[in-house]
């Protein structure tokens, strides 16, 4: 998953970065409102963090923003102020949560896990397609009793399939969700190639069905009709 941290105390932002990369989440970071607003307007996120306190503008502008361009990704509320306004106004706003610093980060990670389960898999723990199971919170995933070892951009890319299951997606779309914006700069992306063929590969080699299709000149999409090996 990918995530947006938006937060100007840099001791703070450090430490939230380490832990959800820990976590396994691609996570980039903006430390003020103009390159929050950056970024969300050019590169598309999963969920989006926003401090309240920014030095140079209101993290509530922020979420307006997102949802005047009907952004459907999660956003979770930091703040150091515990006024139950703030927290009404934010969540009227279109937050999906809100947590009062000092917090504790086990915390922290229940409500994003809890934000992104309701906004891609309907809150639910696990997610079954055709043979394919996959728990979301010990991130294990089977294809029928057998277990998966997939890497962790293996894994992300499945879970990136699944959520848009049925559509097309586009290398560039693939790379930039898997690797962040720093990928603009890349020559080429047939590096994703290679990324879907090991993860074919190990759903059948698992006794699965191949479900990922080739879409020619296009990309990939993930279909119970079966894929290519293109």
């Amino acid at each position: 998953m990918k995530l947006l941290l938006i937060e100007d105390n840099i001791k703070l932002q450090t430490e939230l970065t380490n832990f959800l990369k820990e976590e396994g989440y691609l996570t980039e970071t903006a430390n003020d409102f103009r390159s929050g607003i950056e970024k969300i307007h050019l590169y598309k996120y999963d969920l989006v963090i926003v401090d309240i306190g920014l030095p140079d503008g209101s993290g509530f502008d922020i979420i307006r923003s997102l949802k005047s361009n009907n952004n459907n990704c999660g956003i979770l509320i930091i703040s150091a102020k515990n006024a139950i306004q703030d927290k009404v106004n934010g969540l009227e706003l279109g937050a999906d949560d809100y947590i009062t610093k000092p917090f504790h980060i086990a915390e922290f990670n229940a409500r994003i896990k809890s934000i992104l389960r309701r906004k891609n898999f309907d809150g639910n723990q696990s997610i079954g397609f055709q043979e394919l199971n996959i728990d979301l919170n010990s991130t294990e995933v089977k294809v029928g009793k057998n277990i998966l070892a997939l890497t962790k951009k293996e894994y992300e890319l499945l879970l990136y399939l699944l959520y848009n299951k049925d559509r097309i997606l586009t290398k560039e779309s693939i790379a930039e969700h898997l690797w962040g914006d720093h990928i603009d700069s890349a020559d080429s992306f047939d590096f994703i190639y290679s990324h879907i063929k090991n993860l074919r590969r190990k759903i059948i080699t698992a006794g699965g069905n191949d479900y990922i299709k080739s879409v020619y000149g296009m990309g990939y999409k993930l279909t119970s009709n079966g894929g290519t090996a293109n």
